[in-house]
């Protein structure tokens, strides 16, 4: 049965902070909803995010019910004031408060000790830790003091679906399906946030890289060793973290990543989308501004210049989407560096492809 889906507009900041005004009633009305069990997406500076009651097990799985998403995937918390951890986790080393400190608000899930018996098991995938983060949003953190509870929030879209950083996103894969969503207006950092739990003393394993790089941890503290998980095709049976299992963030269309000196990949895609459309498949290059002009496709989308590759992040879903509004049948995607942002981007791109890159040595 659908459900009537409530669109709040709250896209001014400061008026949102304020709370005495429409966007104010809006907030209110939205954590109304989430006190009682429903679902209402919402706006953070990396993705909007789909929120329940993280101690209510039936509003949780509303969550799951929603998004199509397989429920041995944890989900993130979020939380509005470091104090909200005490009735959450354990006691949890020094080195997480630091990066708190350094980091929060912001785009870093810390996976932390879970205290038994108090969030529901369906966040925690019946796992010892749970991640949590505080977003850096003002939707999002005057939502979550008005609900005054903990809000699981997985991103606001249909499992496998590419990230939505625009509230048209959520109601194009959503509407129907939860309860409310804030539109507080595009996201900033465009992806999901950086998850990353602590080994020892000293270790910060990267288990999911986004909006803070491995070099922005490794600048905040050099007395640390960063750990990067190491990219593999196999899922693990367990996830620990959300984004370690499934095919992730995919265009309905057959997406391919094409690495290989810039000439050697311009011709290449410009074969393959010839032959393609000889066969009656719509066609579709995501290039950097560089090069972006030199394809043949049907549909050629600008991801921004290879040297500022934030713009890139924020504009990657978005692009994915637009790809599936065209129709397009068969995508190729430039690679880019590994460094900074630039592997949260191939991160999600290498998900989104499932796996499928191509190496041209020529």
């Amino acid at each position: 049965m659908a459900i009537n889906t409530n669109v709040w507009i709250v896209q001014d900041k400061e008026q949102t902070a304020s709370c005495d005004n429409k966007a104010g009633e809006a907030l209110r009305e939205a954590a109304d909803i989430l006190r009682q069990g429903g679902l209402v997406a919402f706006p953070t500076e990396t993705v909007y995010g789909l929120g329940a009651n993280a101690l209510n097990t039936e509003a949780v799985s509303g969550i799951f019910q929603a998004k199509g998403r397989p429920s041995d995937n944890p989900l993130i918390v979020h939380v509005a004031r470091e104090t909200d951890l005490d009735a959450l986790v354990l006691p949890y080393p020094p080195l997480a408060g630091r990066l708190m400190k350094r980091f929060w608000p912001g785009p870093l899930t810390i996976v932390l000790p879970v205290r038994p018996d108090v969030l529901s098991p369906l966040v925690t995938a019946n796992l010892r830790t749970v991640g949590i983060r505080m977003p850096d949003h003002p939707v999002a953190l005057e939502l979550i003091k008005l609900a005054g509870c903990p809000v699981a929030a997985p991103s606001a879209n249909r499992s496998g679906r590419p990230s939505p950083t625009v509230a048209g996103h959520v109601m194009e894969d959503l509407s129907g399906r939860i309860d409310g969503i804030l539109d507080g207006g595009a996201t900033g950092v465009g992806l999901e946030s950086t998850v990353v739990e602590l080994e020892g003393e000293r270790g910060i394993r990267v288990l999911r890289p986004g909006g803070v790089t491995e070099e922005a941890l490794r600048l905040a503290f050099p007395d640390a060793e960063i750990i990067s998980e190491p990219e593999s095709s196999a899922e693990p049976e367990k996830p620990r973290s959300p984004g370690m299992k499934y095919t992730h963030y995919a265009p309905k269309g057959e997406l391919s990543i094409i690495q290989g000196q810039p000439e050697a990949v311009i011709s290449y895609v410009n074969e393959q989308a010839r032959q393609s459309k000889a066969d009656g498949v719509v066609t579709g290059v995501l290039s950097f501004s560089e090069r972006s002009s030199r394809y043949e496709a049907d549909l050629v989308l600008d991801l921004g210049s290879e040297s500022k590759l934030e713009e890139a992040a924020h504009r990657l879903y978005g692009a994915l989407r637009q790809f599936d509004e065209a129709g397009i049948g068969r995508i190729w995607s430039e690679a880019c560096l590994s460094e900074g942002i630039g592997g949260a981007l191939m991160n999600r791109l290498v998900k989104a492809a499932g796996g499928t890159i191509i190496a041209i040595d020529k």
